[in-house]
């Protein structure tokens, strides 16, 4: 035992369980905040991008005194993609908070991760929350967790795990269902009581495991990890046991460690400690800082390998230049290099061409966050469509194949599952719990996927929840439909005129409004067939001189559909790009010339 008074522990659930907000009321309840002190709701979740979408993106950590113990809490994301995030964190605890929500039971993700926990022999307490939903089904949801851990193999003493009923968002947890809970002392008590203290050999030689990466203006890199074994003291020469086998000799110049959302000054830290080292330039996730009389490296984590890749390029198109601050190939790898410090999901290749760069990441979402956060950093790029990451297994082409859960109302089962069947996806399992919701369980394609959120969506009206997780390498299954439909594309460069839009609404669907300046090669809408149409959209009423131009102005438009990020990389084809810059998401072919254009002929 390396010290009796740490613990430390990770938050793990699926996405939307209500990590964050327990976070918030441990963080309260623990007196880390004033009396007076005014405090954000989700207060871990400090990205625009997170509190925008109400999810997790980067695993963060802070730490909450209990009694004379002080617990070290990794607040983790919920979402499949940012897994990489996940595996790293798991490497610094020694038992994990199991979250799942009392209405929809274990999912794809709550899988994941607790089976990822129980590889590590790390020990789980179950909390189940937002027990106070009109559809909660407590005993249900603990029968379905019993049934998780047995399929995921868990020990003998991983099976027999406390069991907590919270409402994060009141601040209670109660070992009984039928009795509310008061304050969340019985969850505290748990991890004290069921969290083992961290081991380690306070007097061994320094091993600290790097796992995760932050920056300060004044400080510069900073260094996040758990020491295992030794001590570390401020001024003491220290060894970098790099991942290329290189040693780098340096020494501490600050030290932190974690106390509620600040990160405080301290002289030394010891075995069992989750602390921050600054000042060590080019240190990386996954190495390991040794004293230089022991120099032991740690085991490297294991990721899981990414399955999705996109092309980022420098934007050609003819407004290049006019929104982004950072616009040319240096730049934009710059900044890629920047994120693979940081992200151990994700790799970047090169490609044939030096303006353009092959990104490979876990999905679709984990790539639009990266544009998204790039675009308002203020870069310009140009991306294209997803592709999947193909691999040779003697002799086989095999692709990466996808665990999806659905819940839906019942009335849309038939048609989501014709959807999943033109994708390739197999049904595995159909419940219905007897509320109007139909869960449905497919085997899929990952290529299967893309494109398939916004589809699924319309169908369903919006109600439908939709999550899914690598799965596996199978066989290559066959080609999957790409869009049926055709694009409406711009022939000339100008500004778009209502004229011009009212008359092509018959056509198809229309992206722009009036007076947005266009190009040629740009698309401006969905064709309602299959074949592409080159359209004049900057056409004008001409004058008369019996009538000026801007007679009958009076012109009825259908409002068009606008495109976020995310939805418009669903929506191209392979010889389409997205032009992503700080104030537009342009659509556009590849090649801009219609004359150089192949054509598509309609079905």
């Amino acid at each position: 035992m390396a010290n009796a008074l740490r613990r430390n522990v990770a938050i793990i659930a699926h996405v939307d369980h209500g990590k964050t907000t327990l976070v918030d009321a441990l963080l309260h309840q623990s007196g880390t905040f004033r009396a007076n002190e005014r405090v954000a709701e989700r207060i871990m979740d400090n990205i625009d991008l997170e509190r925008e979408r109400g999810i997790t993106i980067m695993a963060k950590n802070t730490a909450v005194h209990y009694r004379d113990l002080l617990i070290n809490i990794v607040d983790t994301p919920g979402h499949a993609d940012f897994g990489g995030e996940v595996e790293r964190t798991l490497s610094m605890v020694d038992g994990v908070v199991l979250l799942v929500d009392a209405s929809e039971g274990p999912l794809p993700q709550t899988r994941f991760v607790l089976r990822k926990a129980l590889e590590r022999g790390l020990a789980p307490v179950v909390v189940i929350n937002k027990i106070d939903r009109p559809d909660a089904r407590p005993q249900e949801v603990l029968n379905e967790i019993y049934d998780l851990f047995i399929d995921l193999d868990a020990s003998e003493d991983q099976i027999e795990f406390p069991i907590l009923y919270t409402n994060a968002r009141e601040g209670t947890a109660s070992p009984d269902v039928a009795t509310p809970g008061a304050d969340l002392r019985p969850l505290f008590e748990a991890i004290v009581e069921h969290v083992p203290p961290p081991r380690g050999d306070a007097d061994a030689g320094l091993q600290l495991l790097v796992t995760n990466l932050d920056s300060s203006d004044y400080l510069g890199r900073i260094a996040i990890g758990r020491i295992f074994n030794g001590r570390i003291r401020v001024g003491d020469p220290i060894v970098v046991m790099k991942l290329d086998g290189t040693q780098q000799e340096t020494k501490v110049t600050k030290l932190f460690a974690f106390d509620g959302l600040r990160r405080v000054d301290i002289d030394q830290a010891a075995a069992g400690d989750i602390v921050c080292v600054a000042g060590i330039e080019d240190i990386t996730i996954g190495e390991t800082v040794a004293d230089p009389e022991h120099r032991e490296a740690m085991p490297a984590i294991a990721i899981d390998e990414p399955t999705v890749s996109m092309i980022f390029g420098v934007n050609t198109s003819p407004l290049a230049g006019r929104d982004g601050q950072y616009v040319t190939s240096r730049n934009i790898r710059d900044r890629l290099a920047r994120e693979l410090l940081g992200n151990g999901s994700l790799r970047v290749e090169d490609t044939d061409s030096p303006e353009q760069m092959k990104v490979v990441g876990r999905g679709e979402l984990q790539l639009s966050i990266l544009l998204e956060m790039m675009r308002r950093e203020g870069y310009e790029l140009q991306v294209s469509r997803p592709e999947i990451v193909t691999r040779e297994i003697d002799g086989v082409r095999m692709e990466p194949v996808e665990e999806l859960v659905i819940d839906v109302a019942e009335e849309y089962q038939g048609v989501v599952i014709a959807q999943a069947g033109t994708r390739r996806g197999t049904m595995t399992k159909m419940v219905n719990h007897g509320s109007g919701r139909i869960r449905l369980e497919f085997r899929i394609p990952a290529r299967g996927l893309i494109g398939f959120r916004s589809q699924f969506l319309t169908d369903t009206r919006g109600t439908g929840i939709m999550n899914h997780l690598f799965a596996g390498w199978e066989p290559w299954h066959g080609p999957i439909p790409s869009r049926t439909t055709g694009a409406l594309v711009a022939d000339r460069s100008g500004a778009a005129t209502a004229f011009a839009i009212s008359n092509l609404q018959d056509r198809g669907e229309i992206f722009i409004d009036p007076q947005t300046e266009v190009y040629e090669g740009m698309i401006i809408g969905e064709n309602a067939r299959a074949n592409d149409i080159d359209v004049n959209v900057t056409k004008e009423k001409k004058q008369t001189n019996m009538r000026a131009s801007t007679a009958d102005e009076a012109i009825r438009l259908i409002p068009p559909r606008r495109h976020g990020l995310e939805q418009a990389i669903e929506f191209i084809n392979d010889d389409e790009l997205v032009e992503v810059t700080p104030k537009s998401i342009r659509l556009r072919k590849r090649i801009l010339q219609a004359n150089m254009r192949p054509r598509r002929e309609s079905a």
